[in-house]
Protein backbone atom coordinates (compact mmCIF):
# COMPACT_ATOMS: atom_id res chain seq x y z
CA UNK A 1 0.00 0.00 0.00
CA UNK A 2 1.09 3.55 -0.75
CA UNK A 3 1.46 6.10 1.99
CA UNK A 4 -1.47 8.38 2.04
CA UNK A 5 -0.82 11.80 -0.36
CA UNK A 6 0.35 14.63 1.29
CA UNK A 7 1.89 12.95 4.28
CA UNK A 8 5.80 12.01 4.50
CA UNK A 9 6.43 8.80 5.36
CA UNK A 10 7.18 8.16 9.07
CA UNK A 11 10.39 5.71 9.10
CA UNK A 12 13.25 5.90 7.07
CA UNK A 13 13.68 2.57 7.44
CA UNK A 14 11.04 0.53 4.45
CA UNK A 15 10.59 -2.28 6.65
CA UNK A 16 9.32 -0.04 9.14
CA UNK A 17 7.61 1.64 6.85
CA UNK A 18 5.94 -0.79 4.86
CA UNK A 19 4.60 -2.20 8.68
CA UNK A 20 3.27 1.18 9.26
CA UNK A 21 1.02 1.48 6.28
CA UNK A 22 -0.20 -2.14 6.48
CA UNK A 23 -1.30 -1.92 9.81
CA UNK A 24 -3.27 1.52 9.36
CA UNK A 25 -4.68 0.12 5.90
CA UNK A 26 -7.60 -1.66 6.57
CA UNK A 27 -10.09 0.23 9.48
CA UNK A 28 -13.48 -0.91 9.75
CA UNK A 29 -14.61 2.43 9.25
CA UNK A 30 -12.80 4.31 6.38
CA UNK A 31 -14.93 7.58 7.19
CA UNK A 32 -12.98 9.78 9.40
CA UNK A 33 -15.92 11.96 10.97
CA UNK A 34 -15.06 15.96 11.59
CA UNK A 35 -14.47 16.48 15.62
CA UNK A 36 -14.01 19.60 17.19
CA UNK A 37 -11.48 19.58 20.42
CA UNK A 38 -14.16 19.89 23.71
CA UNK A 39 -15.37 23.02 24.58
CA UNK A 40 -13.88 24.80 20.89
CA UNK A 41 -15.78 26.25 18.42
CA UNK A 42 -15.62 25.55 14.77
CA UNK A 43 -14.10 29.22 14.05
CA UNK A 44 -11.92 28.72 16.96
CA UNK A 45 -10.46 26.01 15.84
CA UNK A 46 -10.09 27.13 12.16
CA UNK A 47 -7.90 30.23 13.54
CA UNK A 48 -5.82 27.65 15.89
CA UNK A 49 -4.86 25.54 12.78
CA UNK A 50 -4.40 28.54 10.59
CA UNK A 51 -1.83 29.78 13.06
CA UNK A 52 -0.28 26.53 13.60
CA UNK A 53 0.30 25.82 9.57
CA UNK A 54 2.04 29.11 9.39
CA UNK A 55 4.21 28.40 12.43
CA UNK A 56 4.98 25.09 12.06
CA UNK A 57 4.62 24.85 7.97
CA UNK A 58 1.88 22.66 6.16
CA UNK A 59 3.81 19.80 6.35
CA UNK A 60 3.32 19.41 9.77
CA UNK A 61 -0.47 20.55 10.46
CA UNK A 62 -3.11 17.40 8.97
CA UNK A 63 -6.50 17.73 8.61
CA UNK A 64 -9.19 15.64 7.37
CA UNK A 65 -8.37 12.02 5.57
CA UNK A 66 -5.09 12.94 6.59
CA UNK A 67 -5.83 11.62 10.33
CA UNK A 68 -6.23 7.96 8.78
CA UNK A 69 -2.43 7.02 10.66
CA UNK A 70 -3.89 8.83 14.25
CA UNK A 71 -7.00 6.56 14.78
CA UNK A 72 -6.54 3.13 16.71
CA UNK A 73 -6.44 0.49 14.03
CA UNK A 74 -7.51 -2.04 16.26
CA UNK A 75 -10.80 -0.20 17.67
CA UNK A 76 -13.42 -2.26 18.57
CA UNK A 77 -17.13 -0.98 17.38
CA UNK A 78 -18.95 -3.26 19.74
CA UNK A 79 -17.20 -2.06 23.04
CA UNK A 80 -19.70 0.95 23.60
CA UNK A 81 -17.43 3.69 23.32
CA UNK A 82 -17.06 6.79 21.19
CA UNK A 83 -14.89 6.50 18.15
CA UNK A 84 -11.51 7.82 19.25
CA UNK A 85 -10.48 10.47 16.54
CA UNK A 86 -7.86 13.85 16.43
CA UNK A 87 -9.38 16.67 15.03
CA UNK A 88 -6.03 17.16 13.52
CA UNK A 89 -2.29 16.33 13.51
CA UNK A 90 0.72 18.49 14.58
CA UNK A 91 4.06 17.42 13.98
CA UNK A 92 6.51 19.43 15.74
CA UNK A 93 10.32 18.75 14.54
CA UNK A 94 12.05 20.66 17.84
CA UNK A 95 11.09 22.05 20.88
CA UNK A 96 10.96 25.88 19.59
CA UNK A 97 8.56 24.39 17.05
CA UNK A 98 6.45 22.70 19.89
CA UNK A 99 6.45 25.44 22.28
CA UNK A 100 5.21 27.67 19.46
CA UNK A 101 2.00 25.38 19.03
CA UNK A 102 1.48 24.79 22.59
CA UNK A 103 0.90 28.68 22.86
CA UNK A 104 -1.54 28.45 20.26
CA UNK A 105 -3.35 25.64 22.28
CA UNK A 106 -3.98 27.49 25.03
CA UNK A 107 -5.09 30.66 23.90
CA UNK A 108 -7.60 28.46 22.04
CA UNK A 109 -7.57 25.87 24.88
CA UNK A 110 -7.51 22.90 22.15
CA UNK A 111 -6.42 19.63 24.24
CA UNK A 112 -3.70 17.36 22.31
CA UNK A 113 -2.75 14.06 22.47
CA UNK A 114 0.71 13.81 22.68
CA UNK A 115 2.89 10.12 21.65
CA UNK A 116 5.86 9.59 20.08
CA UNK A 117 5.63 7.10 17.49
CA UNK A 118 2.43 5.39 18.31
CA UNK A 119 2.88 2.22 18.03
CA UNK A 120 1.26 1.63 21.26
CA UNK A 121 -0.85 -0.96 19.63
CA UNK A 122 -3.31 -2.91 21.71
CA UNK A 123 -3.61 -0.05 23.86
CA UNK A 124 -5.03 2.61 21.85
CA UNK A 125 -2.12 3.34 19.37
CA UNK A 126 -2.10 6.63 18.36
CA UNK A 127 -5.73 7.76 19.17
CA UNK A 128 -6.84 10.49 21.55
CA UNK A 129 -8.44 9.12 25.10
CA UNK A 130 -11.40 12.29 24.24
CA UNK A 131 -12.01 12.64 20.73
CA UNK A 132 -11.62 16.16 19.40
CA UNK A 133 -8.04 16.28 21.11
CA UNK A 134 -5.59 17.10 18.12
CA UNK A 135 -2.73 14.45 18.15
CA UNK A 136 0.77 16.10 19.28
CA UNK A 137 2.75 13.56 17.07
CA UNK A 138 6.49 14.08 17.91
CA UNK A 139 8.09 11.34 15.64
CA UNK A 140 9.91 13.91 13.65
CA UNK A 141 11.79 14.96 16.82
CA UNK A 142 14.30 12.13 16.00
CA UNK A 143 18.29 13.18 17.20
CA UNK A 144 20.48 11.36 18.66
CA UNK A 145 21.62 14.03 21.29
CA UNK A 146 24.66 11.96 22.72
CA UNK A 147 26.15 8.56 23.35
CA UNK A 148 28.93 7.82 25.91
CA UNK A 149 30.74 4.99 24.96
CA UNK A 150 32.61 4.69 28.63
CA UNK A 151 29.67 5.36 30.76
CA UNK A 152 26.95 3.44 28.48
CA UNK A 153 24.36 5.99 27.95
CA UNK A 154 22.65 7.87 25.36
CA UNK A 155 20.23 10.66 25.10
CA UNK A 156 17.06 10.58 22.79
CA UNK A 157 14.29 12.28 21.96
CA UNK A 158 10.99 11.05 21.34
CA UNK A 159 10.90 9.90 17.59
CA UNK A 160 14.05 7.94 17.49
CA UNK A 161 13.20 4.20 17.44
CA UNK A 162 14.38 1.08 18.78
CA UNK A 163 15.64 0.57 15.03
CA UNK A 164 17.37 3.86 14.77
CA UNK A 165 19.20 3.42 18.20
CA UNK A 166 20.72 0.12 17.31
CA UNK A 167 21.82 1.54 14.29
CA UNK A 168 23.88 4.44 15.34
CA UNK A 169 25.32 2.02 17.83
CA UNK A 170 26.35 -0.62 14.92
CA UNK A 171 27.38 1.97 12.34
CA UNK A 172 29.54 3.70 15.27
CA UNK A 173 30.95 0.30 15.78
CA UNK A 174 30.05 1.56 19.92
CA UNK A 175 30.75 -1.37 22.62
CA UNK A 176 27.42 -0.91 23.34
CA UNK A 177 23.89 -2.79 23.01
CA UNK A 178 21.03 -1.27 23.58
CA UNK A 179 17.57 -3.10 24.73
CA UNK A 180 15.00 -3.72 22.56
CA UNK A 181 11.30 -3.90 22.77
CA UNK A 182 9.19 -6.87 21.19
CA UNK A 183 9.42 -4.51 18.22
CA UNK A 184 11.83 -2.12 16.69
CA UNK A 185 9.57 0.55 15.19
CA UNK A 186 8.49 1.36 18.65
CA UNK A 187 9.82 5.04 20.27
CA UNK A 188 12.57 4.49 23.10
CA UNK A 189 11.64 7.32 25.03
CA UNK A 190 7.84 6.51 24.06
CA UNK A 191 8.02 2.61 25.46
CA UNK A 192 10.05 3.55 28.15
CA UNK A 193 7.91 6.24 29.39
CA UNK A 194 4.92 3.61 29.26
CA UNK A 195 7.26 1.43 31.52
CA UNK A 196 7.76 -0.91 28.27
CA UNK A 197 10.03 -3.83 28.79
CA UNK A 198 13.17 -5.54 26.92
CA UNK A 199 15.06 -9.01 27.50
CA UNK A 200 18.98 -7.74 27.97
CA UNK A 201 20.31 -6.27 31.22
CA UNK A 202 19.22 -2.81 30.62
CA UNK A 203 15.53 -4.19 30.30
CA UNK A 204 13.64 -2.89 32.65
CA UNK A 205 13.51 0.58 30.89
CA UNK A 206 12.29 3.45 33.07
CA UNK A 207 14.58 1.86 35.76
CA UNK A 208 17.23 2.99 33.63
CA UNK A 209 16.32 6.91 33.12
CA UNK A 210 19.19 9.20 33.67
CA UNK A 211 18.23 12.70 33.43
CA UNK A 212 14.90 13.99 31.47
CA UNK A 213 14.43 17.68 29.92
CA UNK A 214 10.36 18.21 29.59
CA UNK A 215 7.84 20.60 28.13
CA UNK A 216 5.24 22.01 30.53
CA UNK A 217 1.97 22.58 29.27
CA UNK A 218 2.60 26.90 28.95
CA UNK A 219 6.02 26.18 27.43
CA UNK A 220 8.82 26.44 29.97
CA UNK A 221 11.34 23.48 30.10
CA UNK A 222 12.24 21.68 32.65
CA UNK A 223 15.85 19.32 33.27
CA UNK A 224 15.82 16.78 35.94
CA UNK A 225 18.28 14.95 38.03
CA UNK A 226 21.83 15.87 37.72
CA UNK A 227 20.59 17.40 33.87
CA UNK A 228 18.69 20.42 35.56
CA UNK A 229 22.44 22.12 36.11
CA UNK A 230 23.63 24.00 32.85
CA UNK A 231 26.93 22.25 33.02
CA UNK A 232 27.33 18.85 35.07
CA UNK A 233 29.32 15.93 34.15
CA UNK A 234 26.87 13.89 35.48
CA UNK A 235 23.49 14.78 34.13
CA UNK A 236 23.62 11.08 32.73
CA UNK A 237 25.16 9.38 34.72
CA UNK A 238 22.92 8.84 38.12
CA UNK A 239 19.38 9.09 39.15
CA UNK A 240 20.19 11.28 41.99
CA UNK A 241 19.15 14.58 42.28
CA UNK A 242 18.79 17.61 45.20
CA UNK A 243 15.64 17.39 46.68
CA UNK A 244 12.49 15.73 45.26
CA UNK A 245 13.01 13.65 42.51
CA UNK A 246 10.02 14.42 40.28
CA UNK A 247 11.33 12.29 37.22
CA UNK A 248 8.44 9.80 38.00
CA UNK A 249 5.82 12.57 37.24
CA UNK A 250 6.25 12.33 33.80
CA UNK A 251 5.97 8.30 33.27
CA UNK A 252 2.43 7.51 31.96
CA UNK A 253 1.58 11.25 32.22
CA UNK A 254 0.21 14.18 31.37
CA UNK A 255 1.97 16.51 33.01
CA UNK A 256 4.44 17.54 30.55
CA UNK A 257 5.58 16.56 27.38
CA UNK A 258 9.04 14.44 27.32
CA UNK A 259 11.70 16.00 24.75
CA UNK A 260 15.14 13.97 25.88
CA UNK A 261 15.71 11.60 27.89
CA UNK A 262 19.13 9.90 28.82
CA UNK A 263 18.83 6.21 29.20
CA UNK A 264 21.31 3.57 30.11
CA UNK A 265 22.70 0.94 27.66
CA UNK A 266 24.50 -2.49 28.47
CA UNK A 267 28.64 -2.37 27.61
CA UNK A 268 29.04 -5.14 25.03
CA UNK A 269 29.94 -8.75 26.77
CA UNK A 270 32.56 -11.00 26.21
CA UNK A 271 29.82 -13.79 26.34
CA UNK A 272 26.80 -14.39 26.06
CA UNK A 273 24.36 -17.74 27.27
CA UNK A 274 21.31 -17.76 25.57
CA UNK A 275 18.83 -20.03 28.07
CA UNK A 276 15.80 -22.11 27.88
CA UNK A 277 14.09 -24.29 30.28
CA UNK A 278 10.31 -25.98 29.63
CA UNK A 279 8.30 -27.92 32.03
CA UNK A 280 5.31 -30.23 30.15
CA UNK A 281 2.63 -29.37 32.27
CA UNK A 282 -0.01 -26.69 32.96
CA UNK A 283 0.38 -26.52 36.86
CA UNK A 284 4.64 -26.32 36.52
CA UNK A 285 4.12 -22.80 35.72
CA UNK A 286 4.12 -22.75 39.91
CA UNK A 287 7.40 -24.52 40.19
CA UNK A 288 9.24 -22.26 37.49
CA UNK A 289 7.82 -18.91 39.31
CA UNK A 290 9.30 -20.28 42.75
CA UNK A 291 12.31 -21.46 41.45
CA UNK A 292 13.32 -18.82 39.28
CA UNK A 293 11.84 -16.12 40.97
CA UNK A 294 14.39 -17.13 43.65
CA UNK A 295 17.13 -16.84 41.44
CA UNK A 296 15.94 -13.39 40.24
CA UNK A 297 16.00 -12.33 43.92
CA UNK A 298 19.27 -13.62 45.17
CA UNK A 299 21.06 -12.47 41.82
CA UNK A 300 21.94 -15.55 40.29
CA UNK A 301 20.07 -14.75 36.93
CA UNK A 302 20.18 -10.70 37.33
CA UNK A 303 18.71 -9.73 33.85
CA UNK A 304 14.85 -10.10 32.61
CA UNK A 305 13.62 -13.74 33.02
CA UNK A 306 10.76 -14.17 30.29
CA UNK A 307 8.00 -17.07 30.77
CA UNK A 308 5.52 -17.92 27.87
CA UNK A 309 2.85 -20.58 27.28
CA UNK A 310 2.57 -23.08 24.64
CA UNK A 311 -0.01 -21.47 22.58
CA UNK A 312 1.69 -18.85 22.35
CA UNK A 313 4.53 -19.94 21.04
CA UNK A 314 2.34 -21.69 18.26
CA UNK A 315 0.93 -18.76 17.26
CA UNK A 316 4.52 -17.35 15.81
CA UNK A 317 4.56 -20.46 13.65
CA UNK A 318 1.24 -20.80 12.19
CA UNK A 319 -2.70 -19.87 12.56
CA UNK A 320 -4.96 -21.70 15.31
CA UNK A 321 -6.26 -23.70 12.17
CA UNK A 322 -3.22 -24.76 11.37
CA UNK A 323 -3.27 -26.55 14.90
CA UNK A 324 -6.77 -27.12 16.10
CA UNK A 325 -9.68 -27.42 13.37
CA UNK A 326 -11.95 -28.67 16.04
CA UNK A 327 -14.81 -26.53 17.85
CA UNK A 328 -13.64 -25.08 20.71
CA UNK A 329 -10.48 -24.51 22.71
CA UNK A 330 -7.59 -26.59 21.49
CA UNK A 331 -7.73 -29.97 23.90
CA UNK A 332 -5.24 -31.33 26.29
CA UNK A 333 -4.44 -33.62 23.88
CA UNK A 334 -3.50 -31.95 21.38
CA UNK A 335 -1.79 -29.58 23.26
CA UNK A 336 0.32 -32.47 24.15
CA UNK A 337 1.05 -33.49 20.55
CA UNK A 338 1.71 -29.51 19.44
CA UNK A 339 4.39 -29.85 22.25
CA UNK A 340 6.27 -32.54 20.71
CA UNK A 341 5.81 -31.11 17.80
CA UNK A 342 7.32 -27.71 18.68
CA UNK A 343 9.69 -29.46 20.58
CA UNK A 344 8.55 -27.54 23.57
CA UNK A 345 7.07 -27.56 27.24
CA UNK A 346 3.52 -26.36 27.98
CA UNK A 347 5.85 -23.65 29.68
CA UNK A 348 8.76 -22.52 28.72
CA UNK A 349 11.47 -19.80 30.20
CA UNK A 350 14.06 -17.79 28.25
CA UNK A 351 16.63 -16.33 29.47
CA UNK A 352 20.13 -14.88 28.98
CA UNK A 353 23.47 -14.31 30.91
CA UNK A 354 25.56 -11.55 30.13
CA UNK A 355 29.10 -11.29 30.78
CA UNK A 356 32.80 -12.52 31.49
CA UNK A 357 32.83 -16.25 30.62
CA UNK A 358 33.66 -17.20 33.69
CA UNK A 359 31.44 -15.52 35.33
CA UNK A 360 28.56 -17.10 32.99
CA UNK A 361 29.31 -19.94 33.30
CA UNK A 362 29.32 -20.21 36.95
CA UNK A 363 25.85 -18.64 36.62
CA UNK A 364 24.83 -21.56 34.58
CA UNK A 365 26.66 -23.87 37.14
CA UNK A 366 24.39 -22.17 39.68
CA UNK A 367 20.73 -22.25 37.62
CA UNK A 368 21.96 -26.02 36.47
CA UNK A 369 21.99 -27.18 40.53
CA UNK A 370 18.65 -25.30 41.15
CA UNK A 371 16.61 -26.64 38.54
CA UNK A 372 18.09 -30.41 38.98
CA UNK A 373 17.30 -30.16 42.59
CA UNK A 374 13.77 -28.19 42.90
CA UNK A 375 12.71 -28.65 38.91
CA UNK A 376 13.92 -32.21 37.96
CA UNK A 377 11.21 -32.76 35.34
CA UNK A 378 11.88 -29.81 33.85
CA UNK A 379 14.33 -29.54 30.96
CA UNK A 380 17.51 -27.09 30.82
CA UNK A 381 19.34 -26.25 27.51
CA UNK A 382 21.84 -23.68 26.73
CA UNK A 383 23.89 -22.56 24.19
CA UNK A 384 26.97 -20.12 24.17
CA UNK A 385 28.60 -17.52 22.64
CA UNK A 386 31.94 -15.33 22.52
CA UNK A 387 34.19 -13.17 20.61
CA UNK A 388 36.98 -13.95 18.96
CA UNK A 389 40.00 -14.45 20.87
CA UNK A 390 38.45 -13.51 24.07
CA UNK A 391 37.38 -10.36 22.89
CA UNK A 392 34.08 -8.52 22.83
CA UNK A 393 30.74 -10.52 21.16
CA UNK A 394 29.18 -8.98 18.20
CA UNK A 395 25.60 -9.39 18.54
CA UNK A 396 25.08 -10.35 14.94
CA UNK A 397 27.20 -13.42 15.12
CA UNK A 398 24.68 -14.89 16.98
CA UNK A 399 21.73 -16.49 15.35
CA UNK A 400 18.22 -17.22 15.58
CA UNK A 401 16.65 -18.28 17.93
CA UNK A 402 19.42 -17.36 20.52
CA UNK A 403 19.94 -13.90 19.15
CA UNK A 404 18.01 -10.85 18.04
CA UNK A 405 15.86 -8.95 20.46
CA UNK A 406 18.22 -10.90 23.21
CA UNK A 407 21.48 -9.36 22.28
CA UNK A 408 20.08 -5.74 21.92
CA UNK A 409 18.97 -6.66 17.95
CA UNK A 410 15.26 -5.01 16.92
CA UNK A 411 13.15 -7.12 14.75
CA UNK A 412 9.65 -6.95 13.74
CA UNK A 413 9.76 -11.06 15.16
CA UNK A 414 5.87 -11.10 17.59
CA UNK A 415 3.72 -8.98 14.46
CA UNK A 416 2.56 -13.11 13.28
CA UNK A 417 1.01 -13.79 16.48
CA UNK A 418 -1.74 -11.01 15.62
CA UNK A 419 -3.28 -13.52 12.70
CA UNK A 420 -3.53 -16.19 14.95
CA UNK A 421 -7.21 -16.29 14.59
CA UNK A 422 -7.71 -15.21 11.14
CA UNK A 423 -10.45 -17.42 9.37
CA UNK A 424 -10.25 -16.31 5.55
CA UNK A 425 -7.24 -15.28 3.78
CA UNK A 426 -8.64 -12.06 3.85
CA UNK A 427 -9.01 -11.44 7.46
CA UNK A 428 -7.13 -8.93 9.41
CA UNK A 429 -5.25 -9.51 12.65
CA UNK A 430 -5.04 -7.25 15.43
CA UNK A 431 -5.09 -7.92 19.52
CA UNK A 432 -5.31 -5.90 23.00
CA UNK A 433 -4.29 -6.91 26.52
CA UNK A 434 -4.58 -7.24 30.07
CA UNK A 435 -1.61 -6.82 32.07
CA UNK A 436 -1.95 -7.25 35.41
CA UNK A 437 1.10 -6.85 38.08
CA UNK A 438 1.04 -10.21 39.88
CA UNK A 439 2.92 -11.60 42.80
CA UNK A 440 5.83 -13.45 41.97
CA UNK A 441 4.54 -16.33 44.08
CA UNK A 442 3.72 -20.03 43.06
CA UNK A 443 0.86 -20.50 44.48
CA UNK A 444 -0.75 -17.30 43.52
CA UNK A 445 0.49 -16.95 39.75
CA UNK A 446 -1.12 -20.39 39.39
CA UNK A 447 -4.43 -19.50 40.82
CA UNK A 448 -4.38 -16.55 38.34
CA UNK A 449 -3.63 -18.66 35.07
CA UNK A 450 -5.99 -21.22 35.84
CA UNK A 451 -8.77 -18.29 36.20
CA UNK A 452 -7.60 -16.42 32.76
CA UNK A 453 -7.58 -19.80 30.97
CA UNK A 454 -11.58 -20.11 31.90
CA UNK A 455 -12.30 -16.73 31.40
CA UNK A 456 -10.93 -17.19 27.57
CA UNK A 457 -12.16 -21.03 27.49
CA UNK A 458 -15.65 -19.47 27.78
CA UNK A 459 -15.63 -17.89 25.01
CA UNK A 460 -14.02 -20.20 23.01
CA UNK A 461 -10.81 -18.96 22.94
CA UNK A 462 -7.56 -20.62 23.58
CA UNK A 463 -5.09 -19.25 26.88
CA UNK A 464 -2.32 -16.49 24.92
CA UNK A 465 -0.15 -15.48 27.97
CA UNK A 466 3.30 -14.79 28.80
CA UNK A 467 4.79 -12.96 32.06
CA UNK A 468 8.23 -11.01 32.49
CA UNK A 469 9.77 -11.85 36.10
CA UNK A 470 11.25 -8.93 37.94
CA UNK A 471 12.77 -9.82 41.28
CA UNK A 472 9.54 -9.73 43.35
CA UNK A 473 6.36 -9.67 40.60
CA UNK A 474 5.52 -10.36 37.29
CA UNK A 475 4.44 -8.14 34.28
CA UNK A 476 1.66 -11.01 33.28
CA UNK A 477 0.22 -10.62 29.59
CA UNK A 478 -3.01 -11.89 28.77
CA UNK A 479 -2.86 -11.49 24.99
CA UNK A 480 -5.54 -10.54 23.22
CA UNK A 481 -5.88 -11.61 19.33
CA UNK A 482 -8.53 -11.36 17.10
CA UNK A 483 -9.47 -10.98 13.76
CA UNK A 484 -10.57 -7.68 13.55
CA UNK A 485 -13.10 -8.68 10.65
CA UNK A 486 -15.32 -11.09 12.55
CA UNK A 487 -17.77 -9.28 14.76
CA UNK A 488 -18.10 -12.29 16.91
CA UNK A 489 -14.35 -12.23 17.77
CA UNK A 490 -14.34 -8.75 18.27
CA UNK A 491 -17.40 -9.23 21.22
CA UNK A 492 -15.62 -11.96 22.36
CA UNK A 493 -12.14 -10.19 23.49
CA UNK A 494 -14.40 -7.47 24.63
CA UNK A 495 -16.12 -9.98 26.92
CA UNK A 496 -13.00 -11.51 27.80
CA UNK A 497 -10.87 -8.59 28.90
CA UNK A 498 -13.86 -7.48 31.21
CA UNK A 499 -14.69 -11.04 32.57
CA UNK A 500 -10.09 -11.10 33.21
CA UNK A 501 -10.00 -7.34 34.76
CA UNK A 502 -12.72 -8.73 37.15
CA UNK A 503 -10.68 -11.93 37.95
CA UNK A 504 -7.78 -9.92 38.40
CA UNK A 505 -9.65 -6.80 40.26
CA UNK A 506 -11.09 -9.59 42.74
CA UNK A 507 -7.77 -10.74 43.83
CA UNK A 508 -6.09 -7.01 43.97
CA UNK A 509 -4.25 -6.95 40.48
CA UNK A 510 -3.96 -3.58 38.28
CA UNK A 511 -2.64 -3.48 35.05
CA UNK A 512 0.60 -1.75 34.50
CA UNK A 513 -0.68 0.52 31.19
CA UNK A 514 -3.91 0.38 29.78
CA UNK A 515 -5.84 0.83 26.96
CA UNK A 516 -7.41 4.47 26.82
CA UNK A 517 -10.95 2.98 26.77
CA UNK A 518 -9.86 1.36 30.10
CA UNK A 519 -7.63 3.71 31.82
CA UNK A 520 -10.52 5.34 34.52
CA UNK A 521 -11.65 1.88 34.98
CA UNK A 522 -7.92 0.49 35.60
CA UNK A 523 -7.50 4.27 38.08
CA UNK A 524 -10.68 3.43 40.48
CA UNK A 525 -8.77 0.20 41.96
CA UNK A 526 -6.29 3.30 43.26
CA UNK A 527 -9.08 3.53 45.99
CA UNK A 528 -7.07 4.32 49.09
CA UNK A 529 -8.22 7.37 51.27
CA UNK A 530 -10.84 8.41 48.62
CA UNK A 531 -8.43 8.29 46.13
CA UNK A 532 -5.67 10.00 47.40
CA UNK A 533 -3.57 9.16 44.73
CA UNK A 534 -5.87 10.53 42.47
CA UNK A 535 -6.55 13.74 44.18
CA UNK A 536 -3.04 14.71 44.54
CA UNK A 537 -1.75 14.08 40.68
CA UNK A 538 -4.83 15.97 40.00
CA UNK A 539 -3.72 18.70 42.11
CA UNK A 540 -0.30 18.54 40.26
CA UNK A 541 -2.74 18.84 36.77
CA UNK A 542 -4.50 21.59 37.56
CA UNK A 543 -1.18 23.58 39.09
CA UNK A 544 0.75 22.57 35.97
CA UNK A 545 -1.75 22.66 33.14
CA UNK A 546 -5.00 25.03 33.99
CA UNK A 547 -6.08 25.21 30.65
CA UNK A 548 -5.95 21.44 30.68
CA UNK A 549 -4.96 20.94 27.48
CA UNK A 550 -2.18 17.98 27.74
CA UNK A 551 -3.75 14.43 27.23
CA UNK A 552 -7.00 14.91 29.54
CA UNK A 553 -8.25 11.41 30.54
CA UNK A 554 -4.61 9.58 30.64
CA UNK A 555 -4.15 6.87 33.28
CA UNK A 556 -7.45 8.38 34.61
CA UNK A 557 -5.91 12.03 35.45
CA UNK A 558 -8.20 14.24 34.25
CA UNK A 559 -7.98 18.42 33.69
CA UNK A 560 -10.65 20.66 35.86
CA UNK A 561 -12.40 21.69 33.29
CA UNK A 562 -13.41 18.12 32.30
CA UNK A 563 -13.58 16.53 35.61
CA UNK A 564 -17.19 16.13 35.82
CA UNK A 565 -18.00 16.25 32.14
CA UNK A 566 -19.70 14.09 29.19
CA UNK A 567 -16.06 13.93 27.84
CA UNK A 568 -14.56 11.68 30.89
CA UNK A 569 -17.35 9.04 29.59
CA UNK A 570 -16.79 9.28 25.86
Amino acid sequence: MAAVPGLPPAYADSIYQTAHEDVFSTPLSETIEVVLPPGVSQGDFSQAIEKATEVLGKNAVFTGDDLKYYIDPYDIPEAGTVRNIPSAAICPSSVDELQEFLKIANEYKIAVWTFSRGKNLGYGGPAPRVPGCVALDLHRMNKIIEVNEKFGYVVVEPGVTFGDLYTFCSEKKLKLWPSVASLGWGSVVGNTLDRGMGFIPTAVHHENIAGMEVVLANGDVVRTGQYSMTTSPSAHLTKLTFGPTIDGLFLQSNLGIVTKMGIFLTPQPQSYMSCSFDMSEFDDVATIVDVFGEMRRNGTLPAMVYVFHLNEWAALFGKRSDWWKGEGPIPEWRTKEMQKELDIGNWTVKFGLYGPTTIIQAQYDEVLRVVTEKAPTGRLQYSLFSGEDAGLLEATAVPQPHGGIRVGVPSMWSIPMVNFYNVREDSIGAHGAYSPIVPLEGKVLLDWVKAAKKVYESRGFDLLCDFFMHERYAVFVCMLCFDKTSAEQRVGVEEIFHGLFKEGSSRGFAKYRAHINHMDQNAELFDFNNHAYRRFVETLKDSLDPNGILSPGKMGIWPKRLRDSKARLA
